[in-house]
C-alpha cells in the first residue's frame, strides 16, 4: 500500500472510523512518502514537527485552494474560513493573530479556572438530574459540548440565551475542513457559514453601540477604528473560528477521554484518588486519540525536503497528526494507552506560528472536568454503543450514552 492508497482508504467510512491500522501502514513507508502527483504524506513525529514549524511550508489559503478550482469561491464556508488566521500566511496571519492572542495568554487562561470549575459543577448537576432514575444520558450533549461552548462564549461575550444555537452550526461548518471529494458536500457548511457570519455581524454592531469589555467588543472597536489592523471580513471570519475551534476540539477531547477511561478503569481510579496527574492523562488522550487528526501545508520553495523527500514548490504536504502521535520511532509502545507517560509531545494542537491559540484553555478544561466527573459519579458507566462522527480531520463522538447510577 502506497501513500496515495492510504489517503484513499482514510477517506472511506471504515478508514475514518479506525484510521490507526492505516497509520501503521504509513509508518512502514517511512517518515514521509509520496501520496500522488505533487502530494506527500507525513507520518513521522520529527518530520511532522519540522513541517509545522517551518514557515516555508505555508497553510493552504484561499489563493492556493482556488488556484485549480475557482468554483470554491462560490462557497461561503470556504470564503469565511479563508478570512481567518487558520488559512492565512505571513504577514496577514501575524497581524491578525496578535490581536486575539492576548485573550489566550497564560495569565488570562489561569484566571478562568474559577469560572470553569463553577460551570463544571453546574453541568454535573444537570448530568446527575438527567440520570437520576438510572436512565442513560448522552454525555456529549449534556456535558462535553456544553462546557467548552459556555467557556468560549463567555470569553467572546456571546449572550447566554444564544449559546444553544451553535452545536449543529459548528458541526456543519467544520465539514469545510475535511478532505471533501464533492463540492456538493459543502452545502451544509455554506448554510452554517452564512448563519454564523450574520449572527456575529449583528453582535459586532451591537457591541459597537454598547460595548461590554468582552473580546467581541474589543475587536469590533479595533476594526472600526483601525481597519488596517483587522478588516471587517477578517473580524467576522476570526470570531466564527474562535467560537467553533474554541469548543470543537475540547468536546472531542472530553468524549475521546471518557471512552478511554471506560476501557482503562485503572486510569479512572488513579484520577479519582489523585494517584494520576490529570495533565498526564490529558496529554495521553491527545496523543493516543487526537481530536485533530490531520492538517496540510503547501511547499513555497523549490528546494524543500521532508525526511529526505523532495517537496518542490506547490507540493501539498499532508501532515498526519494522528499518525505522528503514534510514531514507533518516537514512542515505546505507541499503540498502548499509557497515561503515566512523562515524555509525550502530542502534535494535536499543531506547531509553529499556527499552534492552536486555545490549547492551554482546552487542557485546563479537561484537567478540571475529568477528575470532577469521576469524583461525582463513581459508578459512571457506558450505556449502549457510542456513535462516532463520520469525520477524518476532527475525530470525536456524536453521542456517548452513559449511566450515572
Amino acid at each position: 500500500m502506497d501513500g496515495a492508497s492510504i489517503i484513499e482508504r482514510l477517506m472511506t467510512t471504515e478508514g475514518r472510523f479506525d484510521p490507526y491500522p492505516l497509520y501503521a501502514r504509513a509508518h512502514e513507508l517511512g517518515a514521509a512518502a509520496p501520496a500522488g502527483p505533487a502530494a506527500v504524506l507525513v507520518a513521522g513525529h520529527t518530520a511532522a514537527n519540522q513541517v509545522l514549524r517551518n514557515p516555508a511550508f505555508a497553510v493552504e489559503d484561499t489563493r492556493t485552494l482556488t488556484a485549480d478550482n475557482a468554483d470554491l469561491l462560490a462557497h461561503p464556508s470556504v470564503v469565511l474560513l479563508g478570512h481567518s488566521v487558520l488559512q492565512r500566511n505571513a504577514p496577514d496571519h501575524g497581524r491578525v493573530r496578535s490581536l486575539v492572542a492576548s485573550a489566550f495568554n497564560a495569565r488570562r487562561v489561569a484566571a478562568l479556572r474559577p469560572a470553569i470549575e463553577k460551570t463544571v459543577a453546574r453541568l454535573l448537576d444537570e448530568l446527575d438530574d438527567g440520570g437520576a432514575d438510572g436512565s442513560p444520558v448522552d454525555f456529549m450533549d449534556t456535558f462535553a459540548f456544553r462546557l467548552p461552548v459556555e467557556v468560549i462564549c463567555e470569553l467572546l461575550g456571546v449572550p447566554v440565551a444564544d449559546r444553544h444555537r451553535f452545536r449543529g452550526l459548528a458541526s456543519d461548518l467544520t465539514i469545510a475542513l475535511e478532505l471533501v471529494q464533492d463540492l456538493g458536500e459543502l452545502a451544509a457548511a455554506d448554510t452554517a457559514a452564512e448563519e454564523l457570519e450574520s449572527y456575529f455581524a449583528e453582535l459586532v454592531a451591537e457591541r459597537l453601540t454598547r460595548p461590554t469589555g468582552d473580546l467581541v467588543s474589543d475587536l469590533a472597536r479595533i476594526a472600526a477604528d483601525s481597519p488596517d489592523r483587522i478588516s471587517g471580513e477578517e473580524l467576522l471570519g476570526n470570531l466564527v473560528l474562535l467560537l467553533v475551534a474554541g469548543f470543537e476540539t475540547t468536546t472531542n477531547l472530553l468524549g475521546n477521554g471518557l471512552t478511554l477511561l471506560f476501557r482503562h478503569p485503572g486510569a479512572a481510579e488513579g484520577l479519582r484518588t489523585g494517584g494520576l496527574d490529570p495533565s498526564l492523562f490529558t496529554d495521553e488522550v491527545l496523543r493516543y486519540d487526537s481530536p485533530v487528526q490531520l492538517t496540510s501545508r503547501i511547499s513555497t520553495a523549490p528546494d524543500l525536503t521532508v525526511a529526505g523527500l523532495p517537496t518542490p514548490t506547490g507540493t501539498v504536504v499532508l501532515v498526519m497528526l494522528g499518525a505522528a502521535n503514534r510514531d514507533p520511532a518516537r514512542y515505546t509502545g505507541p499503540d498502548r494507552f499509557d497515561p503515566t507517560r512523562t515524555d509525550s509531545q502530542p502534535l494535536s494542537f499543531g506547531g509553529g506560528q499556527h499552534f492552536c491559540l486555545g490549547s492551554q484553555l482546552a487542557r485546563l478544561e479537561a484537567d478540571i472536568a475529568v477528575p470532577a466527573l469521576l469524583d461525582r459519579f463513581p459508578r459512571l458507566a457506558p450505556a449502549g454503543i457510542p456513535v462516532r462522527r463520520d469525520r477524518l480531520v476532527l475525530r470525536g463522538y456524536e453521542s456517548l450514552p452513559v449511566t450515572t447510577r
